[in-house]
């Protein structure tokens, strides 16, 4: 590199984020970009261009026809999830999870902070599943699984280093300190928390308690993919007051801010824009930018908020 300066001679992989750039004996700073690439996105799947986060409340958003002949409904797709080797091999997901969770989690990722009791780190991720689309509360999840909050805030930046989940924190520009500072909780890959959770069939998603849990995460993965892959940081948060009023996701562009709401409801409900319409007062912004995005089939305008099915995703 250093006789040839021309870019992009070498490209360095790994399957893990740990000890990778350990193994690098120069830091090569300057001269090397770090690209993340995380579990297929539905556009990749389809073959489609992602819809760009910075546009989300776009009026001329429309639906996409995919390029590619995978078209699933949205069950199968939350319960298959992203994984590459699922789809490139046509692996039943149950089989290929139950592995993933043996080998990287169970094994890979424990090794690394030397977690000697391998059922009380199950036991962890599983608790970790279960509390996917709610605030973080490590006192209360440490107690559930027999540990101290030290050590559950270990297990938790452990996890989100491996990109099994991730970390969602709050907006609170130019707000008091009523607003909530704990982060949210989510998977990266549905597919994976739907195992975790015990959904063993797809058909399982319409009457579980989990349901909307499962389709927050999935929309806000999607969203974090659609910023790593193209290089960006994502630049997402959500919205939560001491009264309980919420913004489930919000798009700071630095020269305004998108509120989006997500609902698994598959029929479009005027208790859905409470929050957006909470939002716009808190703001003194009227008209500001919106998106709704759920889980059925209708695109349409609602009283300046843009709403999106699931399927333009």
């Amino acid at each position: 590199m250093d006789r040839n300066d021309i870019a992009g001679q070498y490209i360095l992989t790994g399957s893990q984020n740990f000890l990778l750039l350990d193994k690098i004996s120069q830091s090569l700073a300057g001269r090397c970009a770090i690209h993340y690439l995380l579990p297929f996105s539905r556009s990749e799947l389809r073959r489609v261009a992602p819809i760009d986060p910075e546009n989300i409340a776009d009026t001329q958003i429309a639906a996409k026809k995919p390029k590619s002949k995978i078209e699933t409904g949205l069950f199968k797709t939350l319960w298959t999830g992203g994984y590459p080797r699922i789809h490139d091999k046509h692996i039943p997901p149950q089989r290929w999870l139950a592995h993933y969770l043996q080998t990287y989690i169970e094994r890979d990722l424990r090794s690394i902070v030397n977690v000697s009791d391998l059922e009380t780190f199950t036991r962890f991720v599983r608790l970790c599943a279960g509390r996917t689309g709610q605030v973080l509360n490590l006192r209360s999840l440490g107690n559930d699984c027999g540990i101290d909050s030290k050590t559950a805030k270990r297990w938790i930046s452990l996890l989100e280093t491996g990109f099994v989940i991730k970390l969602m924190r709050p907006y609170h520009k130019n707000f008091n300190k009523r607003v909530i500072k704990s982060p949210k909780l989510y998977f990266l890959d549905s597919g994976l928390l739907c195992y975790l959770l015990g959904i063993r069939k797809p058909d399982e998603l319409l009457m579980h308690s989990a349901r909307g849990a499962i389709f927050e995460s999935w929309i806000i993965s999607e969203f974090y993919k659609s910023y790593y892959h193209t290089g960006r940081d994502p630049e997402m948060y959500f919205f939560r007051d001491s009264n309980d009023n919420e913004i489930d996701l919000i798009f700071d562009h630095g020269s305004k801010t998108v509120p989006v709401e997500i609902k698994s409801g598959q029929t479009i409900n005027r208790d859905f824009f409470k929050g957006i319409e909470y939002w716009r007062k808190l703001t003194d912004q009227p008209g500001a930018p919106a998106a709704l995005i759920y889980g059925g089939e209708e695109l349409t305008l609602f009283k300046g908020t843009k709403v999106l099915p699931w399927g333009v995703l």
